[in-house]
């Protein structure tokens, strides 16, 4: 018997309700809500670092992003990283990638590839390859180019969604009635901020086309950007929908959709400027880089052999699940990997997501059925320290009487017995990713 093909949609800082089938009331995501009522919604899926690169770098190794060495952005995945590419190739697969990489640039180093082509040796095993490291250095909105993989500029003029769609179709094309089984990492840069404009680059018209957008409970008025920026933001993710179909009707096209396991989902959400406040010493924020549900809550939705019936699963699931997911079902080696396959019923299934966060500050969260809680180190570096010997609780939050997380109850007496469990279960997650012997030290009043 055949082994599926497997096509990831990726894309970048996504919010959970940005999907129909997660709330949004506008026509935004038709195909993606179409794809979630075939297949199966993981309705409570999490990012493990809500960073570009870390998350990048985790699933491409199926490894916390510090034990990938990859715990901010400016660090490359190591030149012998046991690499998700690699495995599927032992597995007898044919490996593409197109789109946003975000792994080969080593700020440390001084190596920058932000406009230049990847070296092959920075391409995590790929074979066939377009893409470029930092994309929004490379295009925008409209316009712009990336790399082949000669080194060669892959130039387009149209929309970017649309362009890089382009490059994963050819891929397709190529392999559909190929002798091998393929993998394609589909990785889109919407609906990131175009970091040089900063500013949302949604389609033309996406500012008139969701300009009554309802505002999410989650953000307050007046604070951040996102009054302003929904529109755009919300006509990137129909742009991504729209690719999306473009994607499943090729495969359909080509006999081999019911043959191919498509995984949809994003690296982190976004909340618009809204938690730059909370941004520790020595640290920065604009869109993600925290533990907060509009931050870490993102849409995960898998449809193929083994993904099918159009069922919400309400198991927590998170990012780190996805390369095990991908090399079980390939029967590709998965040994040494984190996480848990996605396919296995929930005998088993993990009663907390353990979260790495940097960049803002150097944090550790766990998300549990029920809470948010979170604890940092305000004396290091969130740039340059991986981790730290001692953590000072900073953040819990009752998500059930509580979900748009107002009340932080870390240092509410009452909530004594609770964050004692809550220290124990994020000493665990921290000792599965090699991080222990390190001290939990209460908030200060």
């Amino acid at each position: 018997m055949r082994k599926p093909n497997i096509v990831v949609f990726f894309s970048d800082q996504q919010r959970f309700d940005s999907v129909g089938v997660n709330g949004q009331p506008l026509p935004v995501t038709p195909r993606l809500d179409r794809m979630a009522a075939e297949g199966v919604n993981f309705t409570r899926a999490y990012t493990n670092q809500p960073v570009c690169g870390p998350a990048r770098a985790l699933l491409q190794t199926g490894l916390y992003a510090s034990q990938a060495g990859c715990w901010t952005n400016g660090f490359p995945l190591p030149l012998d990283a046991r690499s998700l590419a690699r495995r599927m190739a032992d597995a007898g697969y044919a490996t593409g990638y197109v789109g946003k990489w975000h792994l080969a640039s080593d700020s440390r180093a001084g190596a920058f590839w932000v406009s230049q082509p990847v070296p092959p040796e920075r391409r995590g095993g790929y074979d066939y390859w377009v893409a470029s490291d930092v994309l929004e250095c490379t295009s925008h909105g409209y316009g712009g180019y990336l790399f082949d993989r000669d080194g060669q500029k892959r130039e387009f003029t149209g929309y970017r969604t649309d362009a890089v769609t382009d490059y994963a179709l050819d891929f397709i094309h190529d392999q559909a009635s190929g002798e091998k089984p393929f993998f394609l990492f589909l990785s889109h840069i919407e609906p990131h901020h175009q970091n040089d404009r900063d500013r949302f680059e949604g389609p033309i018209g996406s500012r008139e086309k969701f300009r009554n957008f309802v505002p999410p409970p989650d953000l307050p008025p007046g604070l951040g950007d996102w009054e302003k920026q929904m529109p755009d933001y919300l006509g990137c993710c129909h742009a991504l929908d729209a690719n999306l179909g473009r994607v499943l009707d090729c495969l359909a096209a080509k006999g081999i959709l019911d043959d191919t396991l498509v995984v949809y989902t994003t690296d982190h959400g976004c909340h618009f400027q809204t938690l730059k406040p909370q941004v520790g010493p020595g640290g920065f924020d604009d869109y993600k880089r925290t533990c907060f549900e509009n931050t870490i809550h993102i849409p995960m939705i898998l449809r193929g052999p083994g993904y099918m019936g159009g069922r919400a699963d309400r198991r927590l699931a998170s990012l780190i699940d996805i390369p095990k997911t991908i090399a079980e079902a390939a029967g590709a080696d998965a040994s040494g990997m984190q996480g848990r396959g996605l396919a296995h019923d929930g005998a088993g299934a993990p009663e907390q997501v353990y979260i790495e966060i940097s960049e803002g500050m150097l944090g550790r969260a766990i998300r549990t059925d029920r809470h948010t809680y979170a604890v940092h180190a305000p004396d290091k570096n969130p740039w340059n320290d991986a981790s730290s010997p001692v953590y000072v609780e900073r953040y819990l939050f009752d998500n059930e009487a509580d979900p748009a997380q107002k009340r932080n109850l870390v240092s509410d007496p009452a909530s004594a017995p609770i964050l004692a469990d809550m220290r124990q279960r994020l000493a665990a997650e921290a000792a599965k990713a090699g991080e222990t012997g390190f001290r939990i030290d209460p908030a200060q009043p």
